[in-house]
């Protein structure tokens, strides 16, 4: 167990940091907010450029990988999305809120931190292939939902369309190309711009962990208690165990990437959820989720890691 400790407590320590020096007036929440987005539209790629490029191109397109981590999302997704039509009455843009809520991991930030720590650079690979799946298809597909249901006229396919352009150019869906591309082809970083490249990708870990406290700060659960629930045990329950028992089935998985796998599993959501739910009047209850996830997955994270 102290083992555990010793993998959990320092991730969740930083958070703590975060979330006391905003509170307690140290950093504006803007402020905290600057330095998310520089993890994700600076550190974050080059943390994946330099993940990818160092690894060889067949283990990038792992498919047995994707499938399962993929096709658990979309069922999580399709559970969670059911639930909150069928049992809660929710109209059909906030049902999809709640199962993007439900199905997608915080893969950049505290699961690849908590993984690197568990069983090291392997994480680095996971988290590129988890990003590539929820960018391209979970959160285009939960947009797509969401704006159809919205009556904007421009429809399914059209906003599916939009999405994919619009995240097409995203720094990170950028920097997961270029890495693949290195892998394949062979090709090294200049050793100037490499090592720029390890200076941003090192300071990926205490700048985002330190921002998502930020982020919480302010963040409440009261009123939203099904919603939340849904959420919460879509996310840190359903989506890990539905991976341990796919990971009986589906074989040729390298066990390190198994252990990965179930710990992605476990992490609470992305913490851009509520900006992504906002726009379609779903932030108080993304807010409310992602501050009882995040603290919550303490205990769901460390279970995992006792199991493995």
């Amino acid at each position: 167990m102290t083992d555990i400790l010793a993998v959990t407590t320092p991730i969740f320590l930083l958070i703590g940091l975060g979330y006391a020096a905003v509170r307690l007036g140290f950093f504006a929440q803007d402020q905290a907010r600057a330095l998310g987005a520089f993890v994700i539209n600076v550190a974050l790629p080059a943390l994946i450029i330099r993940a990818l490029s160092q690894r060889p191109f067949s283990e990038l397109a792992n498919l047995r990988y994707l499938a399962l981590y993929g096709g658990v999302s979309l069922v999580v997704f399709a559970f969670g999305y059911a639930v909150a039509r069928l049992a809660l009455r929710r109209p059909q843009g906030a049902a999809s809120m709640i199962a993007l809520g439900g199905s997608i991991s915080n893969s950049g930030l505290i699961a690849y931190q908590i993984a690197t720590l568990a069983v090291g650079p392997t994480a680095g690979l996971a988290m590129a292939l988890n990003m590539a799946f929820e960018n391209v298809l979970l959160i285009p597909l939960s947009l797509a939902i969401a704006e159809a249901a919205a009556g904007r006229g421009t429809g399914f396919a059209a906003t599916t369309a939009t999405t994919a352009r619009r995240l097409a150019r995203h720094p990170l869906l950028i920097a997961i190309v270029i890495g693949a591309a290195m892998a394949a082809s062979g090709l090294t970083l200049p050793r100037a711009i490499e090592r720029a490249v390890d200076m941003l990708a090192n300071a990926a870990g205490g700048a985002a962990l330190f921002s998502i406290g930020g982020a919480l700060v302010g963040l409440s659960a009261r009123g939203l208690g099904a919603d939340v629930a849904l959420i919460a045990v879509c996310k840190l329950l359903i989506m890990p165990a539905l991976i341990w028992i796919g990971l009986h089935y589906v074989h040729g998985i390298d066990p390190i990437l198994q252990r990965t796998m179930m710990i992605f599993a476990a992490a609470p959501m992305v913490t851009i959820y509520p900006l992504i739910a906002q726009a379609y009047g779903e932030g108080r209850s993304a807010s409310a989720a992602l501050l009882a996830t995040t603290a919550l997955s303490f205990f769901t994270v460390s279970a995992v890691l006792y199991y493995l």
